[in-house]
């Protein structure tokens, strides 16, 4: 079963015509921008997630709806471009000369499609503790492992509402007027072998994920 997770953003990308072709440039991912899950918890990626694996050269596709088969762009032949700013993951797509690129080109312009989302697994990240009952969890992911970037027709990301209880009570982060835990736990899954209760609410997410890459 695949590690690969995916988590989406209103898009800040723009479709742009020249001499040399069609590209898409802008952001993938911003960072500090809170995303619910499931209504259980927040989601932010932090500054410097994706540092790492664009210094290790990571051999990242571009696509469209997460389709493998729908390939718009790749790092390994320059075709794609990525750098981390302060404002997040910066993307820079030549497009190719096919129907699919040139149909998606004019969506985009239109307006018909105007969010990303971007695959990945979790390298590192952290809880902080929600403070009281009106307060949401909060996981910040601090270090990904990158796999692709794509416009999107709708979220890839959406966890139901159980799968993500799980994962918060897995954790240990939910609201409670007992004796409060600390406030962020840093789970670094490079490193020592996770919980295995949190290790089974992730696969059930990655699970759920790939059945969504199938309905798409």
């Amino acid at each position: 079963m695949s590690d690969r997770q995916h988590i989406y953003c209103d898009a800040e990308f723009r479709a742009e015509g020249d001499s040399e072709g069609m590209r898409l440039t802008g952001y993938a991912a911003v960072f500090n921008s809170e995303t619910t899950i499931g209504g259980m918890f927040r989601e932010v990626v932090k500054p410097g997630a994706f540092k790492k694996t664009i210094k290790d050269g990571a051999d990242v596709r571009a696509l469209f709806n997460h389709d493998s088969n729908i390939v718009l762009g790749r790092t390994k032949n320059g075709t794609l471009k990525l750098a981390e700013d302060e404002r997040g993951l910066k993307i820079d797509i030549d497009l190719p000369d096919t129907q699919q690129a040139r149909d998606l080109y004019n969506q985009i312009q239109r307006g018909d499609i105007d969010q990303m989302s971007f695959g990945f697994s979790v390298v590192k990240d952290s809880w902080t503790r929600a403070q009281n009952e009106t307060e949401l969890p909060l996981r910040e992911l601090r270090e990904l492992r990158l796999f692709d970037v794509s416009p999107v027709t709708f979220p890839a990301y959406a966890t139901t509402e159980v799968q993500a209880r799980s994962l918060v009570e897995s954790a240990g982060v939910l609201q409670s007027d007992s004796t409060p835990e600390p406030e962020a736990e840093e789970v670094n899954h490079s490193q020592e072998p996770p919980d295995p209760q949190l290790e089974r609410a992730m696969k059930l997410i990655e699970l759920e994920t790939e059945l969504l890459e199938i309905e798409l």
